[in-house]
């Protein structure tokens, strides 16, 4: 089972998050930076057809063996929805269609979520504006590990399952650690969710639903594109919080390698992230980054001074709501 991790508690920090600084340094010295903010007018046709796959997907597997549910769901489905969670992602900062649209992406969000099986977008919304404006707060960022997690998931076995449990952890930490009321849209969130949950059931049985949701539990656990989740803030070299990966499986996951990128410019779409690396390149070039998240994978598991305390801390005033 291998040896215990050597760290035992997270890596508190009492500086403000590196990004605000950063930002304001590069906009000084590029600020035509700025027009590549505000939406991608590209996305709302590729989310879409992605959904669109997703809906042909179900009418074909209707009558495969369960066997065959499970490896598609692994090897196709989850693939694209887990790719749709990161459409989600985008959309939240509502780059589809821009800033004085904001239902509009509340609902196209929505609309994403639907081969996702279960409602994520609009919970996901509410708390990652918070990762952003407080990113690695103790109590308001939910993409930090308990100290349960941390203390447990302490050997290469308890890593790997904890890999795999992910999205539990994810679904079910924020109601623990900063848990919030519920809002109308994620009533309405999931009740189109399960409406056309309930629509495929009826039209084709019961295998294209478990085929949708078993692919997101499936791909967003144990799974190559999952590396994201250990790549952008889990702290490989000490000193720094946020590492970006520039490698292929960025075509599928719309940029959201180019992660100290996208938290410097949260406003600018994914499509256009490797701009701001090549504007800026001094700002970016020398940082530590991923080749692989199949290696980044490896080294969680297996590398003893990593685990899920191995994330930056920070105490973090609420800012006040505008």
């Amino acid at each position: 089972m291998g040896n215990r991790v050597t760290r035992e508690d997270f890596e508190w920090v009492y500086t403000e998050q590196p990004h605000t600084q950063r930002r304001k340094e590069i906009l000084a010295k590029y600020p035509e930076i700025k027009s590549l903010m505000g939406p991608d007018p590209h996305l709302k046709w590729i989310v879409s057809g992605m959904v669109s796959m997703q809906l042909l997907a179900c009418y074909l597997v209707k009558d495969l063996s369960w066997k065959w549910i499970f490896f598609w769901a692994y090897a196709f489905g989850g693939c694209i929805n887990h790719s749709l969670t990161l459409a989600i992602h985008d959309i939240s900062h509502n780059v589809a269609f821009g800033n004085k649209q904001a239902k509009w992406n509340r609902w196209f969000a929505v609309f994403a979520n639907l081969p996702i099986g279960v409602p994520y977008s609009a919970s996901f919304k509410k708390y990652h504006i918070d990762h952003h404006r407080y990113l690695g707060g103790d109590s308001l960022d939910v993409d930090i590990p308990t100290d349960f997690e941390g203390w447990f998931f302490c050997t290469p076995l308890r890593k790997l399952l904890w890999l795999f449990l992910q999205p539990l952890f994810y679904s079910l930490r924020p109601l623990y650690v900063n848990p919030k009321a519920i809002t109308r849209m994620e009533i309405l969130n999931a009740v189109v969710q399960f409406s056309v949950d309930l629509i495929i059931y009826c039209l084709w049985g019961l295998k294209p639903v478990i085929y949708l949701i078993a692919g997101t539990i499936l791909c967003l656990g144990f799974h190559p594109i999952s590396g994201h989740f250990i790549a952008e803030h889990y702290m490989f070299l000490k000193g720094y919080e946020t590492y970006s990966y520039y490698g292929p499986l960025n075509w599928l996951t719309f940029n959201v390698g180019y992660h100290m990128e996208h938290h410097d410019f949260p406003s600018i779409p994914g499509c256009r992230l490797p701009m701001v690396k090549k504007i800026a390149a001094e700002y970016y070039d020398n940082l530590p980054h991923h080749q692989s998240w199949t290696r980044v994978l490896w080294d969680f598991v297996f590398d003893d001074t990593l685990g899920p305390y191995s994330r930056v801390k920070r105490l973090c005033k609420l800012a006040k709501e505008s």
